[in-house]
């Protein structure tokens, strides 16, 4: 199966959780992402060098971490992940109660469709972020909300991250949204990736009416995983922390509350 270029973006994390699982003290154990890697008709390895794949297992462990408080304080909510990929973080994380909604183009839900398994609790729904038809699948499960775009909206324009956004404040107000932002620095780095638009100060998408809850780097990682690093990633993880302060990649949690 074809894959768009941004598209082909969804094989770094893949690879990068399974190469991490596989690690002798992993800081995620996601062993249906090897499944997964190990299915796909693809030389992988030419896939991320060595910070490339970092950056993603930093970033899912603290996304996870918000969707376990989540799921802790609502555990028959709904976590709808924009832009799914090849995501697994159903295997990881479902609890046995809570709904989940993956969205993603057409090409990428037929992909995910043939590895991974959908049910009565997981639905799998084809359509473009910035579009509002996926809402109507979102609005049939209980609420309370949880959004997770992760790696997906900075590769939009900014008018286009702002309408998903639009689609979530309108349809699903006092919803949550975990979402990563890329500084002007790091855009203007990354511009062979196409990343599409870059936010300096995530508590800037107020304009947008999203209130920031929480915001950290992507190398500042929760203290149960930060007690996993080895000595080296200890150090390499400071280092990347203190340099992205300055207008690095962001992850944040914000209250969407509407304008």
């Amino acid at each position: 199966m074809e894959l768009g270029r941004v598209q082909e973006t969804l094989l770094i994390p893949l690879r990068a959780r399974a190469a991490e699982t596989r690690r002798r003290r992993p800081l995620t154990s996601d062993p249906r992402s090897v499944e997964v890697a190990e299915a796909l008709d693809r030389d992988l390895t030419r896939v991320g060098g060595r910070l490339t794949l970092l950056g993603p297992v930093f970033r899912g462990v603290v996304l996870d971490d918000w969707v376990r408080e989540f799921l802790e304080e609502h555990p028959a909510g709904t976590v709808v992940e924009i832009g799914a990929g090849l995501n697994t973080r159903y295997e990881r994380l479902d609890n046995g109660t809570a709904t989940w909604v993956e969205i993603d183009l057409p090409d990428v839900i037929a992909l995910r469709r043939e590895l991974l398994a959908e049910h009565d609790r997981r639905r799998m729904v084809a359509g473009s972020a910035a579009e509002p038809e996926w809402a109507a699948a979102v609005a049939a499960a209980p609420g309370p909300y949880l959004f997770v775009s992760e790696a997906v909206l900075i590769y939009l324009t900014e008018d286009g991250a702002r309408s998903a956004v639009d689609v979530i404040r309108d349809r699903f107000p006092g919803s949550v949204l975990l979402m990563d932002t890329v500084g002007s620095a790091e855009a203007r780095r990354r511009r062979a990736v196409d990343v599409g638009w870059s936010c300096d100060d995530p508590g800037e998408l107020a304009a947008w009416g999203l209130r920031l809850r929480d915001s950290r780097t992507l190398w500042d990682l929760p203290p149960r995983a930060r007690a996993r690093l080895t000595p080296g990633r200890r150090v390499l993880s400071a280092l990347l922390d203190r340099a992205s302060r300055g207008g690095g990649s962001r992850l944040s949690r914000f209250d969407v509350d509407g304008l």
